[in-house]
């Protein structure tokens, strides 16, 4: 049977919490990277959060280059600039700083020279970067909101180390995700920010599902010595493994639909943004619950005394299980040892009643007929049915009485 099918009939048992240091070594190699490209990379903010002009057109199979040198032609620095070329509808898109009137209406000017397109086929897109601001304030406002009811909840739903690691887990996945738009170079859009939070919420749910299986495992064990706290959360994340893989397959396709197939049809935009966020954000969250948050958890809770008295008791039952099969075989010679005395003893009690000691006393030859199945000398065979009559022990046979005539007693006295 292969290890896919062992998995979905819950015959396999996945060691997490053992090797939890290897998930902490990768959590943290990817941390690493993702943070260091937020760093030196940085973030190609889209512009409703830096603010800027938004020009797209049809390329007229006219490439970048000329986008760039129509830039320069407007007076608008093309490093400062986003362009994108978005293959399936043939159209280009230049994002710009913030531009003044003149700069705006220079710029299409000579759009619609070099391009070759009328002043109605340029779709123009104004914000200012007071208003970028504000949405970005918003946005980092309700990602706090959200986290501190998210503690609240678990911390009166399960308890308050649950809630630290499950928010451990949240940041996880959402550095990850963002290291990940970095690298990508993909920007950052308000879509961006809603996918964000709806990843957040999934990685949460799936995280609660397996605390909540963990809370199930663990209840009752202050009593009990059948396994320790580490033991009965790793069974807890092999009951939920199916589970978990399950929603997280049954999320990510869709997802990946809109990702590579969405986005290659109608080329980047809002759709790639909102599907790449959501991509890594399900596959985050669904690696965090499984191989970060329920390890850390066992790590948090290791030092309570209860859970160190439950493994000291369970360490204790093993090793006096473990020493018990040492023991069985020296019981064993014992009992051996005690059969052949009482044996010996019962030997010398037969000896001492065949020197006179008993009138039962069983002869070498009688115990020979009976192995050979023959009776004993002096003795009538047995017969079925039959019960051999007892002789009377420590009593002479009383001699029988004469009877006169006919069996009956003669009446007359002996002078």
């Amino acid at each position: 049977m292969s290890w896919a099918s062992r998995l979905y009939r819950n015959q396999s048992h996945v060691d997490f919490v053992g090797r939890r240091r290897i998930w902490y070594a990768f959590s943290a190699l990817l941390l690493i990277v993702c943070v260091a490209s937020m760093l030196i990379r940085g973030f190609s903010l889209g512009i409703d959060f830096k603010g800027g002009a938004l020009f797209q057109f049809p390329s007229g199979g006219r490439s970048v280059a000329v986008a760039e040198e129509a830039l320069s032609s407007a007076g608008v620095n093309p490093a400062d600039s986003v362009i994108q070329e978005l293959d399936t509808s043939q159209q280009l898109r230049v994002q710009t700083p913030t531009l003044s009137a003149e700069q705006a209406s220079a710029l299409q000017n000579t759009i619609e020279k070099r391009f070759e397109v009328a002043p109605t086929d340029i779709d123009i897109s104004t914000v200012g970067a007071s208003w970028g601001s504000t949405i970005t304030s918003k946005a980092l406002q309700g990602l706090a909101v959200f986290l501190v009811l998210v503690v609240v909840y678990l911390s009166v739903r399960f308890e308050w180390k649950m809630a630290v690691a499950a928010m451990t887990a949240l940041v996880h996945d959402l550095v990850i995700t963002m290291g990940v738009y970095s690298l990508v170079g993909f920007q950052v859009t308000p879509s961006t920010v809603i996918a964000l939070l709806a990843i957040l919420g999934f990685s949460l749910y799936d995280t609660v599902v397996v605390f909540d299986r963990v809370r199930e495992n663990t209840a009752g064990m202050s009593t009990t010595n059948r396994r320790t706290y580490a033991e009965a959360t790793n069974d807890a994340l092999n009951e939920t493994l199916v589970r978990s893989l399950n929603t997280s397959f049954i999320a990510l396709v869709p997802v990946a639909s809109l990702l590579f197939v969405g986005a290659g049809l109608l080329g980047a935009g809002t759709l790639e943004d909102l599907a790449l966020a959501q991509f890594v954000g399900i596959a985050s969250g669904a690696y965090s619950s499984l191989f970060f948050a329920t390890p850390l958890l066992v790590d948090l809770k290791k030092n309570e005394p209860a859970v160190r008295a439950l493994d000291q008791r369970v360490a204790r039952a093993r090793a006096a299980a473990a020493r018990e099969p040492a023991r069985q075989p020296k019981a064993a010679a014992a009992a051996a040892v005690g059969g052949r005395a009482s044996d010996s003893g019962a030997a010398a009690a037969g000896q001492g009643s065949g020197s006179g000691f008993s009138d039962t006393a069983t002869t070498p030859s009688d115990a020979d007929e009976r192995e050979r199945g023959e009776p004993a000398s002096g003795r009538e065979p047995a017969v079925a049915g039959v019960r051999p009559p007892r002789p009377a022990a420590g009593r002479r046979p009383t001699p029988a009485r004469r009877s006169g005539r006919k069996g009956r007693p003669s009446g007359k006295k002996r002078r």
